[in-house]
C-alpha cells in the first residue's frame, strides 16, 4: 500500500465506486425503456449492483495482500489475469438474454455514456506522478486521456439524447477504448519490461489496484455495448429509409 493522501484516495473511490453504480442506474432505466416488469427491473439491477460490489471488495482484499504484485519466481500474473478475467465475464454478462434485451432498448447508447463522466477521476493519477508514485510516460497519457474523456461524456450524452451525434459518440468510444487500452499497454510495459523509476507497481497495490481491476473492465465493456448499439441503429435507420429514384 502506497503513502497516498486521503483525497487520492477520495478520488480513486469516487471512480470505482461511481462507475458501477451509475452503469446499474443506466441498466435500470434501459431495463424501464425495455418495458420490462419493475419487479424483475429490481432484481436485476440489485444483482448487478452486488455482483459489482463484491468483486470490488475482493479485488481490494487482494492488493491489500499484495496477491497483485508480481514478485520474482511468481509463476502467476494475478494481476492480468484479474484484469482480463474480469473484462471477460463482463463481456460475457452482456449476453445473458435479459441483459441484452435491457442493453437494447431505445436510447442506450446516450445511457450508456455518463457512467463515464466519473473517469475525470483519472486526476488521481497524475497526482501520484506528481508525488513520486507513477511515471510520467503512463500518468500523462492515462490521466489526461481519462479526463478527456468524463469531460465529453455527457455532452455525447446530450446530443444522442435529442437523436444526433452519432458520428461523434462512435469517435468518443473508440478514443475511450484506445485511451484504456494504451494506458494499459504502458502500465504493463512500465511495470518491470522497460526499466523506469518510479515504475507503475502502484497500480497493483491500494488505492490504484482498484481502478485497472474493476473500473477499466467495465468501462471497456460500456464503450463496446455502446459501438455495438450504434451500430444496430445506424443499420436499422437504413433498413427504414426508403429508396429514391
Amino acid at each position: 500500500m502506497y503513502d497516498l493522501p486521503i483525497y487520492v484516495w477520495g478520488l480513486v473511490l469516487i471512480g470505482v465506486i461511481g462507475i458501477p453504480a451509475a452503469t446499474c442506474a443506466v441498466l435500470y432505466r434501459s431495463a424501464i425503456a425495455a418495458g420490462i416488469g419493475r419487479r424483475t427491473v429490481t432484481a436485476v439491477t440489485a444483482t448487478s449492483a452486488a455482483v459489482l460490489g463484491v468483486w470490488l471488495v475482493i479485488s481490494g482484499l487482494l492488493a491489500g495482500t499484495g496477491v497483485y504484485r508480481q514478485d520474482p519466481g511468481d509463476t502467476v500474473p494475478w494481476f492480468l489475469v484479474a484484469v482480463a478475467g474480469t473484462l471477460i465475464t463482463l463481456l460475457l454478462a452482456t449476453q445473458i438474454p435479459i441483459i441484452s434485451r435491457i442493453l437494447a432498448a431505445p436510447g442506450t447508447p446516450a445511457r450508456l455514456a455518463l457512467p463515464h463522466t466519473l473517469r475525470v477521476t483519472g486526476l488521481a493519477f497524475l497526482i501520484a506522478m506528481m508525488q513520486g508514485h507513477l511515471p510520467a510516460a503512463f500518468a500523462l497519457p492515462a490521466g489526461l486521456g481519462d479526463i478527456a474523456i468524463g469531460v465529453a461524456a455527457p455532452f455525447v450524452a446530450r446530443r444522442l439524447a435529442h437523436g444526433t451525434g452519432r458520428a461523434g459518440a462512435v469517435r468518443f468510444n473508440l478514443f475511450g477504448i484506445l485511451d484504456l487500452v494504451v494506458a494499459g499497454i504502458l502500465g504493463f510495459l512500465l511495470l518491470g519490461l522497460i526499466e523506469v523509476t518510479p515504475s507503475t507497481e502502484a497500480l497493483t497495490l491500494l488505492p490504484l489496484a482498484l481502478i485497472p481491476t474493476s473500473a477499466v473492465p467495465l468501462t471497456i465493456v460500456l464503450h463496446i455495448v455502446a459501438l455495438r448499439r450504434l451500430r444496430t441503429a445506424k443499420k436499422d435507420h437504413a433498413a427504414h429509409v426508403p429508396a429514391t429514384g
